[in-house]
């Protein structure tokens, strides 16, 4: 059995740790969104302006319902990443068993709630008449396969946790690639229309999803087992951290949610001008995601060993590294914005929306990667409680209301004006909360999880 090389943030230069173990998530995640971005080519030439509307629809509320697991998923960054930092590898196979179980269950159950409300859910969210058998149909789909995207970004997370970020590309890689390749044999080669593009995300997916459980089994050596029912203290702790985390990404995610039901106020070409446009936004946003994952696993080893001052230069730098970064994208995109847009649709007035909503937000994100940087750090302590009010304030007391208000006084052009004047004010917060919270106070692993080592070590340092 071949082992694969798992860094330690312990020790060593901050910088150059930084830039290799999150540079290979940024390129995860640019296959991610390159998945996205690929789909939404073939649908947006293949069946036109309002297949598009609904996949972009559709998209937001599978994040929706996913968005629960997701944030329990980020908990187990944070739990997997302390234990490795304390060394403890029964804890660390009992808590990995245990995130399986409980979140495999409840990723069966969001999506046998998802598929029946479906159609519900799309009326509630105001889907224009045309769009709404084509949303309901690609929605439902998905939500048969739900199991298979949560499957192979877990074992993403179990890996990165680890300090390995270079494994999950494969996983990534192999879903973007048959997804080019089956997605227009689907949708045109057997006449399925969008139920086609559904179709073939599920194959892709679930295809990953294998090859990453065999590859982490056989060749990572991540101590998974046959699955069975955790401790109740495990239980407990997954969802002391995991509750707040889930209900955090539940208050980013229905913020989108409500967002969208902004936009699908103005008609069909301002929501199908959207979705090209949240495709690139999408883009700008990658190097925050990157680094909000990698700074993540890097501060919870430091905190479980009590390296505080690397704890400080990690999120330094983190927040140097993504100012820099989205700007220099922000600039390609605004310059390049037209172009762009019009790879996804023909039609005049979705392209002119798409490109003033995107060259409008393209240099507010910056803002939004400070969020991300400080957020994944304050995290990485168990500050999840404190990460879903941060969460509450940016899109419920800020976002949603500031687009609402933006769009009711500006029209369409309010839109991005009220996202971009939340995201510099949630930053501000976020900056706050991390200088003067109390989040270096928390404890996630108890006393009796470390190892004797370690007891030794921090007695003698008291």
């Amino acid at each position: 059995m071949s082992s694969v090389k798992q860094m330690d943030f312990t020790e060593g230069s901050i910088w150059k740790k930084m830039i290799v173990f999150s540079g290979p998530i940024l390129l995860t995640n640019i296959l991610q969104v390159s998945y996205q971005i690929i789909d939404s080519l073939w649908v947006g030439n293949l069946l036109g302006a309002n297949a598009l509307g609904a996949i972009a629809i559709s998209g937001t509320i599978v994040f929706t319902i996913l968005s629960f697991i997701i944030g329990i998923n980020n908990a187990a960054l944070t739990v997997l990443s302390q234990y490795k930092g304390a060394k403890n590898d029964e804890g660390l196979k009992a808590a990995l068993n245990a995130f399986v179980v409980i979140l495999g269950l409840l990723t069966v159950g969001l999506g046998i709630i998802g598929f029946v409300a479906s159609p519900y859910i799309l009326r509630w969210m105001g889907t224009p008449g045309e769009m709404l058998p084509l949303a309901t149909t690609y929605l439902q789909i998905n939500f048969v396969g739900i199991i298979f995207v949560f499957g192979y970004n877990f074992i993403a997370t179990v890996l990165r946790s680890l300090g390995d970020s270079k494994t999950p590309i494969r996983f990534v890689a192999i879903a973007v690639v048959l997804n080019a390749v089956v997605t227009p044999v689907f949708i045109a080669g057997l006449d399925l229309g969008i139920a086609g593009a559904a179709y073939a995300t599920i194959v892709a997916q679930g295809t990953a999803f294998l090859y990453g459980l065999i590859y982490s089994i056989y060749r990572a050596n991540v101590p998974f087992s046959f699955p069975s029912w955790p401790a109740k203290d495990y239980i407990k702790s997954i969802f002391k951290l995991g509750l707040p985390s889930g209900l955090s990404m539940m208050v980013i995610s229905g913020g989108v949610l409500a967002i969208m039901t902004v936009v699908t106020t103005f008609g069909e070409d301002v929501v199908a001008g959207f979705g090209a446009a949240q495709r690139l936004d999408s883009l700008i946003m990658l190097p925050a995601l990157a680094l909000g994952t990698a700074v993540n696993s890097m501060a919870g080893q430091n905190i479980c060993a009590d390296r505080w001052e690397r704890v400080g230069t990690i999120a330094k730098h983190g927040v140097i590294l993504i100012l820099g970064i989205s700007f220099t994208i922000g600039a390609l995109i605004f310059v390049n914005a037209e172009r762009l847009i019009s790879l996804f649709v023909s039609d005049t007035a979705t392209i002119a929306f798409g490109k003033m909503y995107i060259q409008t937000i393209a240099f507010f994100y910056p803002f939004l990667g400070i969020n991300f940087v400080l957020n994944g750090v304050v995290r990485a302590a168990g500050a999840m409680f404190q990460v879903f009010v941060l969460n509450l304030i940016s899109f419920w007391v800020l976002r949603y209301p500031l687009t609402y208000v933006g769009a009711y006084w500006l029209g369409e052009q309010g839109i991005p004006i009220g996202m971009g004047v939340s995201l510099f004010i949630s930053s501000l917060i976020a900056i706050g909360y991390f200088k003067f919270g109390k989040w270096r106070e928390i404890s996630v692993l108890d006393e009796e999880s470390k190892t004797d080592d370690e007891k030794k070590l921090n007695e003698g340092n008291e």
